[in-house]
């Protein structure tokens, strides 16, 4: 879409991740107090794989899985807020601006509330824009299925990017 001398595109990311436990759980680059964490390749931040695949989704430039593959060992036990900085910088690159994100975080538990500030400073950090630009909403699964039980936590995410129109 064309919008004066804008062309905007829109974003949708989602991811899940079991929870067990030995593992330390970070959302949103933000380290949770929690008895089990998120099983994955790297630190498994849902909620940044998420915003990650918004971003490169918007963008057309495929996903989190082609540009950081989980069977690559360099990826074993990234960083996902590194990741997403790298991701960030590819889309820069093409010109592109985040206009804005909007997170869902579905756990049943822990209680995410007291966390959400600093997830929205770390996802604007990594991003490169203002905190008033990034919203993270946390929700319970009303104790359905796997994140009801416990043993996932799923996020999704949709962001706004912006570029000056290609003529």
């Amino acid at each position: 879409m064309n919008h004066g001398e804008w062309e905007y595109r829109v974003g949708l990311g989602e991811d899940i991740h079991a929870l067990v436990p030995g593992r330390r759980l970070v959302l949103g680059g933000v380290p949770i107090a929690h008895a089990s964490g998120l099983l994955g390749h790297s630190d498994a931040d849902a909620l940044l794989h998420a915003v990650t695949d918004a971003l490169l989704g918007a963008a057309a430039m495929g996903d989190i899985g082609e540009l950081f593959p989980d069977d690559d060992p360099r990826w074993a036990g990234a960083d996902s807020r590194a990741l997403l900085e790298q991701a960030m910088q590819r889309l820069r690159e093409k010109g592109w601006q985040v206009v804005n994100v909007d997170c869902t975080v579905r756990a049943q538990a822990p209680r995410l509330a007291p966390y959400r500030e600093a997830m929205r400073r770390s996802i604007a950090g990594a991003l490169g824009i203002g905190v008033e630009r990034v919203n993270v909403k946390a929700k319970t699964a009303e104790r359905l299925g796997a994140v009801g039980r416990q043993e996932a936590i799923a996020s999704s995410a949709t962001c706004l990017l912006r570029r000056p129109a290609q003529r």
